[in-house]
């Protein structure tokens, strides 16, 4: 599912909204969200997961083609652990096919 079909399944889904105010509604939601991972804040939503910053400590990895040690940097990696309704949901739906 893209951007766009949440904001098509929103719309339909919400009579009263229109397309320009449930992609509205879209945007305001990811943005903060995307302010919130930015600042370093954990985002739990019940249900269906929570969203957390991973730290990775720098390494010295290798370049594939000549073989040579690269320094890789340090860095934050946003990480998603899905929650157990969904995951039940996925596990059930899966077993079905």
């Amino acid at each position: 599912m893209t951007r766009s079909d949440l904001v098509e399944e929103l719309a339909a889904r919400f009579g009263q909204l229109t397309h320009r105010d449930a992609e509205f509604a879209v945007k305001a939601i990811l943005d903060a969200m995307n302010d919130a991972m930015v600042r370093g804040h954990r985002i739990e939503i019940r249900g269906f997961g929570s969203f957390s910053i991973n730290h990775r400590p720098p390494r010295i990895g290798r370049n594939p083609r000549s073989g040579a040690s690269v320094a890789v940097p340090e860095k934050r990696v946003p990480h998603f652990k899905p929650g157990k309704a969904l995951r039940e949901a996925v596990d059930q739906r899966t077993a079905e096919l």
